[in-house]
């Protein structure tokens, strides 16, 4: 009799392609973490969103970014492993490559019954009350009509421009200081725990670990990020929820 697939592994914020950063040693090491998952025992992997630093894919055309990555994931769900993603505000332009290839797709804050508890799960960017400037960008990441237009560029220069506003975006923020007590995630979470039934809360974003507790008694997860050498990620066995990291 098959061993009985109880792991579910949680993971986000590679930024695969991002220059700089170890570019080569952070998409290495992120292909030894998928073929170390143990297939035979694993239920399902949920990338949590910014996996790529930039995606945008045309009907027609995809990045060739992480090539070796999509045929890491191909292995697994050819093994019964079930891959899920939620897009993240760096890789929000995904349309139907990844569920051409066998994917789930949810949108956050997707709420997922996993064992006996109930997880809710995320990138976490938009959730709470983040400043304006952030929500308009959402927002217009998000409008049809300017991606259709977006869609309009040749891919080289589409590309290009892509990559140069995730680098500016990063320069943007590297002021940022992360206060758990402060952050919009933790009073969305606080707020969306008191309608709904919620165990656990995972997400990314905001590039720092973190794994506490709500007033409610709910576990929050933020997974970190990879681009300092550490490789992090959340495993739940079926009882309970680890944040496991290289401690780089």
């Amino acid at each position: 009799m098959p061993e009985p697939r109880t792991l579910h592994y949680f993971v986000a914020d590679v930024h695969l392609g991002l220059r700089g950063a170890d570019r080569e040693g952070r998409e290495a090491r992120f292909l030894a973490f998928l073929d170390a998952i143990p297939a035979e025992k694993t239920e399902a992997l949920y990338m949590l969103g910014d996996i790529w630093d930039f995606w945008y894919e045309y009907h027609d055309v995809i990045p060739r970014e992480g090539a070796r990555v999509i045929a890491a994931l191909l292995r697994l769900m050819d093994a019964g492993v079930k891959v899920f993603f939620i897009p993240g505000n760096h890789d929000v332009w995904t349309y139907s490559f990844f569920e051409s290839l066998g994917m789930r797709r949810l949108e956050q804050p997707a709420l997922v019954r996993i064992g006996d508890m109930d997880f809710c799960l995320g990138h976490g960017d938009g959730l709470g009350d983040v400043p304006f400037g952030d929500r308009l960008i959402g927002w217009i990441f998000h409008n049809r009509v300017l991606q259709a237009l977006f869609s309009c560029l040749h891919p080289w220069l589409a590309f290009r421009l892509g990559n140069a506003w995730s680098s500016r975006n990063r320069q943007t923020h590297e002021g940022f200081v992360f206060d758990e007590e402060k952050i919009p995630l933790r009073h969305f979470a606080d707020a969306f725990a008191r309608g709904h039934k919620v165990d656990v809360f995972v997400f990314g974003h905001y590039h720092h670990r973190l794994d506490t507790r709500l007033a409610g008694g709910q576990q929050l997860v933020i997974l970190g990020d990879w681009l300092g050498g550490d490789s992090p990620y959340a495993l739940f066995d079926g009882r309970e929820l680890r944040l496991i990291s290289s401690g780089v």
